[in-house]
C-alpha cells in the first residue's frame, strides 16, 4: 500500500488532535466520578453519537466489511434485526432503571436488585469480555499498521496500544466520549466514498445482483433452511439467536454502551441516547457492508481484484484494506486510513473505559479495598487503564486464530451477554426473581454456552468434548450457543427463585417495573422517547422490506 506525504500528514494531524483532547480534559478530572463516569454531565447529541461510535470500532469496520464479502447482505441483520429493536427497547424500558437507580455501573445495578455475589460474577465476566473485545480492536489496528508500514505484528500492536492508553489515561471517560464523536464523523467521511466507488466499479447495485447469487443480495428470502444461505442459519436461529438473545444481551446489558447513556445529564436524555443513535445506526450497513458485497462481485469481474488469502483460504479481515488500496488515490487514502485508525481507537478506548470503571467500583472497591479516599480510587482507575491495556495485548494474539473477527466476538457475547440478558429480563420485569436464582442462572447459563461450543463443530472450531452436531458456519454456531445459554439461565433462574423467598416490594421500588410508579414524561411530545422510538421502528421495518 503506497502512501504519500499528504497521507502521513492526515494521520499525524489526527493523532495530535486526539491526544490534545485528552490533554485538555485532564485538568477537569479531579474525582473518580469525573474520570470513570463523566459525572452525568454530557448533552444528548454527544452521548447519542458516542453510544453509536462505541460500537463502531475496528471490529465493525473491518469485520462487517469482511462479513459482507463472506455472507452478503445477510450481514445487515446485525443492524436491522440485531441492533435497532434492542436499542429502542433499552431506551424506552430499561434506561429508567439504570439511570434512576443511581447505579454507577451495570454490575452495581445487579447488586441493588439481587445481591453481592451476582454483581461479582457479572463484574468478573464483563471485565474478561472487555479485555477480549479490546484485544480484537488492537489486533485490527495491528494488522493495519503491519500492512501500511511493514512493521512486525508485535511492534504494531504495542504501538497501537500506546496511542489509546495516552488519551484515556489523561482524560478518562469524557476524553473517550468526545473522541468517539470525532471518530464517528471521520469514519463516515473515510468510508462512504469507498462504498460509492466500489459499487460503481462493480456496475452499480444492478451489476452486483447480476453477478452474485440472490442469497448474497437479499436478506429474508433464503432463510427457510440453513443450506439455502451462506450464513448457514434459518429464521428461528436468526431471530432468536441474533435478533433477541445476542442483540438484546449486548445493547441492553453491555456496560460499554450503557455507560454512554448513563453519562447524560438528565433522565430524558439518557433514555433518548440509544433511540436517537438508532437513526444513523440503521444506515451504517451502506457504509461498511455494501463495500464487502461489492468486493465479492468484483472478484468475479476479472478487473484485477481478488479476495485476499490466508492459509490457503479467504482472509475476509483484509477485504477493506484491499478495496482501499484499489480505489483510493493519494490523500483520500490518508483519510481512509485515518478513519480506520479512528475506528480502532473508538472500539478499544470504549472497552478500556468500561473495564476501568467496573474494575475500580465493582471489583477493587467492593472486594479488595473498601472505604478508601476518593483520590485513591481515581489513582486505581488510572492504573486499571494501564493494566487493562496490557491484558488486551495478549487477547490480540488470540484473535489471530479466527479468519473473521465478527465470528470471534459473537462467540464471546454468547458466553457473557446471552445469559446476562435473561437475568436482567427477569430482574427488571419479574419481582419474584431472587438473588440465588439470578446467580445460579448465570452460572448454569455460562456453563451451557461452554458445553454447546464444546460439543459442536463449525469451520474447525469447537468440538473439544466431542461432536454431536456440525454447523455450516461459525456464525450459526454462535447463535445457538447464545440461544442455549439464554434459555438455560432463564429457566434455572425461575425454578430456583420459586423455591426461595422474594424481597419485599418496597425494596424493589426503582429497580423493578411492576412495583415502580411511572411519572409522566416531562418533555414535549416530539422529544418523548416512545414517540421517537416509533418513528425509528417504522424506518427500520421499511429497510427490511426494501431488501427482503
Amino acid at each position: 500500500m503506497a502512501l504519500h506525504l499528504v497521507d502521513y500528514l492526515v494521520l499525524l494531524v489526527y493523532f495530535g488532535f486526539v491526544l490534545g483532547i485528552g490533554w485538555f480534559l485532564r485538568k477537569h478530572v479531579r474525582t473518580s466520578s469525573e474520570f470513570l463516569t463523566s459525572a452525568h454531565s454530557l448533552p444528548l447529541w454527544i452521548t447519542s453519537l458516542a453510544f453509536l461510535a462505541a460500537n463502531m470500532g475496528a471490529l465493525e469496520m473491518i469485520g462487517m466489511c469482511g462479513s459482507g464479502a463472506k455472507y452478503g447482505m445477510l450481514t445487515s441483520h446485525f443492524y436491522w434485526v440485531g441492533a435497532i429493536p434492542a436499542m429502542l427497547f433499552v431506551g424506552v424500558f430499561m434506561m429508567p432503571f439504570y439511570y434512576g437507580s443511581k447505579a454507577r455501573s451495570v454490575p452495581e445495578y445487579l447488586k441493588l436488585r439481587f445481591d453481592e455475589k451476582t454483581r461479582g460474577f457479572n463484574a468478573i465476566t464483563f471485565a474478561v469480555m472487555t479485555i477480549f473485545s479490546s484485544g480484537i480492536s488492537m489486533y485490527a489496528l495491528g494488522i493495519l499498521l503491519q500492512a501500511i508500514f511493514g512493521w512486525s505484528f508485535t511492534f504494531s500492536v504495542l504501538m497501537s496500544a500506546g496511542i489509546v492508553l495516552a488519551y484515556t489515561y489523561l482524560g478518562g471517560l469524557s476524553s473517550a466520549i468526545y473522541n468517539e464523536v470525532l471518530q464517528f464523523f471521520l469514519i463516515v467521511a473515510g468510508f462512504a466514498p469507498l462504498a460509492i466507488l466500489s459499487v460503481q466499479k462493480a456496475g452499480g447495485w444492478e451489476g452486483i445482483t447480476a453477478r452474485l447469487s440472490p442469497q448474497m443480495t437479499q436478506t429474508w428470502r433464503h432463510l427457510s433452511s440453513p443450506a439455502d444461505n451462506p450464513m448457514g442459519v434459518e429464521v428461528f436461529g436468526l431471530i432468536m439467536g441474533l435478533g433477541f438473545v445476542l442483540s438484546f444481551g449486548y445493547w441492553c446489558t453491555n456496560y460499554l454502551v450503557v455507560q454512554r447513556a448513563m453519562a447524560a445529564r438528565s433522565m430524558t436524555d439518557a433514555r433518548n441516547t440509544p433511540i436517537v443513535g438508532a437513526f444513523p445506526k440503521m444506515f451504517i450497513p451502506f457504509v461498511v457492508i455494501v463495500p464487502g458485497v461489492a468486493a465479492a462481485a468484483l472478484a468475479q469481474l476479472g478487473v484485477g481484484y481478488s479476495i485476499p488469502l490466508k492459509n490457503g483460504g479467504p482472509d475476509y479481515d483484509k477485504v477493506l484494506f484491499s478495496l482501499m488500496e484499489q480505489f483510493y488515490p493519494s490523500g483520500m487514502l490518508g483519510v481512509g486510513l485515518t478513519a480506520l485508525v479512528a475506528s480502532f481507537m473508538s472500539g478499544m478506548a470504549g472497552n478500556v473505559t468500561a473495564f476501568n470503571t467496573v474494575w475500580t467500583y465493582d471489583i477493587y472497591q467492593s472486594y479488595i479495598r473498601k472505604n478508601a479516599p476518593d483520590s485513591h480510587y481515581l489513582w486505581m482507575g488510572r492504573m486499571a487503564t494501564i493494566f487493562g491495556t496490557g491484558l488486551s495485548i495478549g487477547a490480540a494474539y488470540l484473535a489471530t486464530q479466527f479468519n473473521n473477527m465478527m465470528d470471534f466476538l459473537q462467540l464471546i457475547f454468547g458466553f457473557v451477554n446471552a445469559p446476562l440478558f435473561a437475568t436482567f429480563l427477569l430482574g427488571m420485569f419479574w419481582k419474584r426473581a431472587t438473588g440465588n436464582g439470578a446467580f445460579t442462572g448465570l452460572l448454569t447459563g455460562t456453563a451451557a454456552a461452554a458445553l454447546t461450543y464444546s460439543l459442536t463443530l463449525a469451520e474447525g472450531k469447537g468440538g473439544w468434548l466431542g461432536v454431536l452436531h456440525e454447523f455450516p458456519s461459525s456464525m450459526a454456531q454462535n447463535f445457538w450457543v447464545a440461544i442455549n445459554a439464554w434459555t438455560v439461565c432463564f429457566v434455572v433462574t425461575i425454578v430456583v427463585s420459586l423455591f426461595g423467598k422474594p424481597r419485599p416490594d418496597e425494596e424493589l421500588v426503582g429497580l423493578v417495573y411492576g412495583v415502580t410508579k411511572h411519572e409522566a414524561e416531562p418533555a414535549v411530545w416530539y422529544k418523548r422517547p416512545a414517540m421517537i422510538a416509533l418513528v425509528a421502528a417504522g424506518l427500520c421495518l421499511l429497510l427490511n422490506f426494501l431488501f427482503f
